[in-house]
């Protein structure tokens, strides 16, 4: 199947508006360009209340289409249906039965959905099937997918690639902390679709190794992030550069008043799915607040590390989480470091190796709060408790994710209490609370605690296997296949990938 995509948006004209048989434009009055930012004050019509912490979801004009129970109902190529199935991903999850419908047709969509629920296929789908059978220029992508973090760029990249290849598409990944040499040689090289953070994806079109001016769909994932860390004005700036007509998706596990900015000026006449609220708690997810005393946190915290099983720590500072994984190791517990201040290739070589089992408690700070996604991971511990609800809901969401159940644990300290409470209240969820102490059977019931070996044990990269020598007639080096020069996809649940 060969799209275009020049007039199938509901006859979107020119200048960025959109005829939907209402009459009028998409604000009522005439905007000369969608990236100009004209005036809201006709919007989408009256808005409902927002709810606390959130602004006002817009009201679709046009109608939706209806939503669908399987991919098979689903106008998309033959190829991505087959991948679909090879891969095991047989119904859609909800948020892609509601949204694909509308972004296969060329709608923008705004979709919220809590971590795991299935965002990313949700907008990669589409993007592929808008895209397939075009090819891109030098230097010029067709499709954009920005994210706030390497984690989630790096998640988004495997989940989508085994899908890009059966259409034939190029995805690049375009994120800081990897060589910019490497990633404007895959832009130069031609580029159907580029993932990107929005800093590195700036600095790769001021040396002039990219342009946007042929995107002609554009997905925002986890955009109230980007604006919690301060990327809205680069964000704004990309947008500006695609092209006004084309297509907009935004995704997030929450929408906050940050985001109404991008909703508002960049969103036309969007299919709004929320497949539940986004300060909901999972009805397969545990919350658990253990009240502990400052003098036995670390014990508690060691002994729920030294468990059976995986689980993520959450710290709040860098130093923190070097200093508990230096402990855990020297008690026996095989954990490993993931923050900020590691390099790219260390932090993907950790979230490999956590995902292997080769390390079985990941410490991390908040950067591995979005955009990762592990396997049959049944628990995540706040050591730190959050200050902030999203970043709970973001850093809970690691487990339970498609389906599967979870525990959010939280360590509280009596001096914390208070505003453990009312973070909670934020977040709209009703924890089971629980003193505890080290070595406790409450403790242990929660959390499988234990007490560690107190061996000290030293993480060690894994052992590959290296090629065997070629007979002594071989000379020099042979050129890897271009199979083989090209990385494998990591394999996640694709229907669960965000």
């Amino acid at each position: 199947m060969n799209r275009t995509l020049t007039n199938d948006r509901y006859t979107r004209n020119r200048n960025g508006s959109a005829d939907s048989g209402k009459g009028g434009s998409r604000f009522g009055s005439s905007a000369p360009r969608r990236s100009a930012g004209p005036s809201r004050s006709s919007g989408y019509g009256r808005r409902p209340a927002a709810v606390q912490g959130e602004f006002a979801l817009p009201r679709t004009i046009t109608p939706a289409l209806p939503a669908v129970e399987g991919f098979a109902d689903l106008d998309m190529p033959r190829e991505l249906l087959t991948a679909l199935g090879s891969a095991g991903v047989t119904a859609p999850f909800p948020i892609q039965g509601a949204t694909l419908p509308n972004s296969l047709a060329g709608r923008d969509v705004l979709g919220r959905g809590r971590t795991g629920s299935g965002k990313t296929l949700a907008f990669g789908l589409a993007l592929l099937a808008r895209t397939a059978g075009q090819r891109a220029e030098p230097r010029q992508p067709l499709g954009l997918v920005l994210v706030p973090t390497r984690e989630l760029a790096q998640q988004v990249t495997d989940a989508l690639t085994p899908y890009a290849r059966s259409v034939k598409l190029r995805l690049a990944t375009v994120v800081g902390g990897m060589s910019i040499g490497r990633q404007a040689s895959a832009l130069r090289g031609g580029a159907e679709v580029v993932v990107a953070t929005p800093g590195r994806l700036k600095d790769l079109i001021d040396r002039g190794d990219c342009r946007l001016n042929q995107v002609s769909i554009t997905v925002l994932d986890e955009a109230d992030q980007m604006a919690d860390m301060g990327f809205m004005p680069q964000v704004t700036a990309l947008l500006d550069q695609v092209r006004p007509e084309g297509q907009r998706m935004l995704f997030s596990a929450t929408l906050d008043r940050n985001v109404d900015l991008l909703v508002r000026r960049y969103l036309t006449d969007p299919v709004v799915h929320s497949v539940d609220p986004s300060a909901g708690a999972v009805t397969t997810m545990e919350h658990h607040v253990l009240h502990v005393h400052g003098a036995d946190k670390h014990a508690a915290t060691t002994e729920i590390a030294a468990r059976d099983g995986r689980v993520i720590m959450f710290l709040d500072t860098k130093h923190a989480v070097d200093r508990l994984t230096k402990d855990l190791l020297n008690s026996g517990v095989r954990a490993a470091a993931l923050h900020g201040g590691k390099s790219q290739p260390q932090r993907t070589r950790t979230l490999a190796q956590f995902k292997t089992g080769h390390v079985t408690v990941l410490v991390a700070t908040n950067v591995a709060a979005r955009g990762i996604h592990v396997d049959n991971l049944d628990l995540v511990v706040n050591v730190d408790p959050p200050t902030d609800h999203k970043d709970y809901l973001h850093r809970g969401g690691r487990t339970a994710r498609a389906g599967e159940s979870g525990s959010v644990v939280t360590l509280v300290t009596p001096s914390q209490r208070r505003g453990m409470v009312r973070l909670m209240s934020d977040a709209g969820i009703l924890p089971q609370t629980t003193q505890v102490r080290a070595g406790d059977e409450a403790l242990s019931r929660i959390t499988g605690a234990q007490s560690p070996t107190g061996i000290p044990v030293v993480i060690t990269a894994p052992v590959t296997e290296r090629p065997k020598k070629r007979g002594a007639t071989s000379r020099g080096r042979r050129r890897p296949t271009s199979a083989a020069r090209r990385s494998p996809a990591l394999q996640s649940p694709a229907g669960a990938a965000a």
